[in-house]
């Protein structure tokens, strides 16, 4: 696979930067600054604004995107702090935007300056993103109720032969399994449990939930459910109690019963 050198966009970035007066700052960011890139590695890039001129940069966005060249897609995904774009050529890069009175709401770890008109980021070093325990004890929280909920949903799918709902509600359980894992090992838990997970979690902690990648068979996707359930019954109780949260042991009993009721031909 060939795709276009990031090299041209960093350029046609740095110059944009440069002839406005608004941006006091640049740098790289993500995998290219810590030399980690690979060939599908996006370009991270970071627009340090004059404290006044913030909102002003954010609404222009499309002006400076357009300079580095013809966008198919752009979203913020409602972060005014943060766009998302990819060009004709395939180039796919962020821009995140900051203020020069506020460089320590940044959060890029090792960066690469590109631009400096008066050498703010002379000797800044930026904290790498951490988890949010608060974030993760809210995901925790939902997660120690909501997969009992799931499985009430898994179970009347299952039970009325449902096969699509069924294999819907079993990717629900285990993307709640997934996010214990993430708590259990400081991990922030996000909007996409499997994002970057081999690179941020120990592995051989999910290697049970690869036997519930299974095909849409009825059997075969209860078999999953079983397998599920146990997995986070396992976890989920000490989980809680480490973030001295109440795991809901009485819900779990009533819906456990309800899944083993369901019959099955498989040998569990």
């Amino acid at each position: 696979m060939t795709l276009p050198d990031p090299q041209a966009i960093i350029e046609r970035f740095v110059a944009a930067c440069e002839a406005d007066d608004r941006i006091m700052a640049a740098f790289l960011g993500g995998s290219r600054a810590r030399d980690r890139a690979d060939e599908f590695s996006d370009v991270d890039l970071c627009v340090i604004t004059r404290d006044d001129a913030f909102d002003d940069v954010v609404r222009d966005r499309p002006s400076l995107i357009e300079a580095l060249g013809e966008p198919v897609f752009v979203e913020d995904f409602g972060h005014a702090e943060v766009v998302s774009f990819v060009l004709a050529d395939g180039t796919e890069a962020e821009i995140f935007f900051g203020r020069e009175g506020a460089l320590g709401d940044l959060w890029p770890g090792r960066h690469r300056t590109l631009f400096d008109r008066s050498g703010i980021l002379e000797g800044v070093r930026f904290e790498e993103e951490r988890s949010d325990l608060a974030e993760n004890e809210d995901a925790l929280r939902q997660s120690l109720s909501w997969f009992w909920h799931e499985l009430s949903h898994f179970v009347k799918a299952i039970g009325r032969n449902q096969l699509w709902w069924a294999a819907g509600q079993l990717e629900a359980l285990r993307n709640h399994c997934v996010n214990i894992v993430r708590i259990e090992q400081g991990v922030l838990v996000g909007d996409e449990p499997y994002w970057k997970l081999d690179d941020e979690v120990r592995t051989a902690a999910i290697e049970p939930l690869e036997a519930t990648f299974v095909p849409m068979e009825r059997d075969v996707l209860l078999a999953a459910g079983h397998i599920l359930v146990s997995f986070f019954r396992e976890r989920a109780p000490r989980v809680a109690a480490a973030h001295r949260l109440i795991y809901p042991a009485d819900l779990a009993t009533v819906m456990v019963k309800r899944l083993d009721d369901l019959p099955s031909g498989i040998d569990l």
